[in-house]
């Protein structure tokens, strides 16, 4: 069984993806809900630079109390690559930036991408952070052309298969 991280900028359906999966009984974690983030400096980044990052504590007793038993983690977080090696699959789901913005203006799970402010973060985010992530991951599925229950699907073999192939996990 495998850990899997689901993650991507906002609009490319990673929540829609965690719920199918919780509908197929796969243990679920969207790290955006309860207290899994804190406000704090982003290391390598300029001085006073602050964003959302996983509490590297509660992470790490995530993962570590999951031995064994299939997990799907999702979030885009500036900290996630110091975990990594704890993943056995990293997915990057994508989309291009013109369907990312009709997705978040559409939406009425999450009110994030509705004002001016946050769409231009997601534009700059998409133009920084998407060739970041697409370096980091294992796996891409592209959300625009891939239905919602073939993603599923997809993640699904990757959490229940042993040993899913990563170049992070040993």
């Amino acid at each position: 069984m495998a850990h899997v991280l689901v993650t991507g900028m906002s609009g490319v359906g990673k929540s829609t993806a965690l719920g199918g999966l919780a509908d197929r009984d796969v243990e679920v974690v969207e790290t955006d809900d309860g207290d899994w983030c804190v406000v704090a400096p982003v290391p390598g980044a300029p001085r006073g630079t602050v964003d959302r990052v996983w509490r590297e504590d509660r992470m790490t007793a995530l993962l570590d109390d999951r031995a064994g038993r299939p997990l799907v983690v999702a979030g885009t977080v500036p900290n996630q690559g110091r975990f990594h090696d704890r993943f056995d699959a990293v997915v990057l789901l994508s989309a291009p930036l013109d369907v990312m913005l009709d997705r978040v203006a559409r939406r009425v799970t999450n009110p994030f991408g509705r004002t001016e402010a946050e769409r231009a973060r997601i534009v700059a985010d998409t133009r920084v952070v998407v060739p970041l992530l697409r370096a980091a991951c294992t796996h891409e599925i592209d959300t625009s052309v891939t239905p919602p229950d073939a993603v599923v699907d997809r993640l699904v073999q990757l959490a229940l298969r042993p040993g899913a192939l990563s170049p992070f996990r040993r």
